[in-house]
């Protein structure tokens, strides 16, 4: 996401000259920490889906409905067409009672949202926190979503290489930066789905494995 407007019709542009089509991803609307004041653009707002831009919104994240398979997609009116044509022939429908769980999501009250939103702040906090004290890593603070990606280039280690230390020596599981692209080189994921004191207690066991493998070194 981009803060400056006139920077993502530029960016959307340059991707319209490339591709069809660009998705937009919602998915992770609801988990956004940003100050009411700070300015928010997507890539659907420069047409409003109706021309080359697709908006996607799923409830796997915002209503912790993972495994549900439920979500909306709008964009220009042909392609939708097609899509729900291919939905049809796949799965014929959303089954009736994910249907009535998804509209009881929707019009239901929307508090649990907030309140799951300001524990997943929390929980960030810890995490980047953690990361920016472990040796050779350093890690900005995410806007929203519940995902830290820590530059790790300090440590010297590829992204797929820091990605399998940590997992043989520290037992944490990440993922390398590289599965999104060769641009995601130098850095990793990490989710805080889980709870504060399992935060904590990665963050412990990487800095041990980091600080071990500096002895050893």
């Amino acid at each position: 996401k981009y803060n400056s407007k006139s920077k993502l019709n530029q960016y959307v542009n340059t991707l319209i000259k490339k591709y069809n089509n660009i998705p937009d991803s919602k998915n992770q609307k609801r988990m956004n920490y940003r100050d009411k004041r700070e300015s928010f653009f997507s890539p659907t707002e420069c047409d409003q889906g109706k021309e080359r831009t697709i908006l996607v919104h799923a409830f796997s994240k915002s209503y912790a409905m993972t495994g549900w398979r439920l979500g909306v997609c709008m964009g220009p009116s042909d392609l939708i067409a097609k899509m729900g044509l291919c939905l049809e022939t796949i799965s014929s429908c959303v089954p009736p009672f994910i249907q009535k769980a998804g509209i009881e999501a929707l019009k239901g009250s929307q508090s649990e949202i907030l309140g799951m939103r300001e524990e997943y702040r929390k929980r960030r906090d810890v995490i980047v926190d953690g990361l920016n004290s472990l040796p050779g890593v350093s890690c900005l603070n995410p806007k929203g979503a519940f995902y830290a990606f820590p530059n790790i280039q300090g440590t010297g280690k590829s992204s797929r290489e820091f990605a399998d230390f940590m997992l043989d020596e520290a037992g944490v599981a990440l993922t390398p930066g590289t599965i999104f692209g060769e641009q995601g080189e130098g850095y990793v994921r990490l989710s805080y789905c889980c709870s504060v004191d399992n935060i904590k207690r990665g963050i412990e066991r990487m800095k041990g494995a980091l600080d071990d493998d500096v002895v050893s070194f």
